[in-house]
């Protein structure tokens, strides 16, 4: 779990680090938004951390895929890595269990 943190964490850098490109902020931003609205739905309002690591594992390739789907045409590729990991990040603070 604490791996999955580490990059959920790093994911949440990786956005913040986009600030200096606010085209890709802001795209980067509603791609987080999407995965989140995901993460609700697999995990729900009440989990625990590892209950969030065990959705963590394949994320990146549903992460992609719904990305894809949600993406306008003339978008570029969506950064599913990045917008996994944030949302990852963000959402793991409402954990049952969460600890800073």
């Amino acid at each position: 779990m604490e791996l999955a943190r580490q990059q959920w964490l790093e994911g949440a850098r990786r956005l913040e680090s986009a600030r200096g490109d606010p085209r890709r902020y802001a795209r980067l931003n509603e791609d987080v938004q999407v995965v989140t609205a995901e993460l609700r739905r697999r995990v729900g309002q009440t989990f625990t951390l590892a209950e969030l690591a065990h959705v963590y594992e394949g994320a990146e390739d549903w992460a992609r895929a719904l990305l894809e789907e949600a993406r306008l045409e003339d978008a570029p590729p969506p950064d599913a890595a990045t917008a996994a990991d944030a949302a990852f990040h963000a959402h793991s603070r409402g954990a049952a269990d969460y600890s800073p």
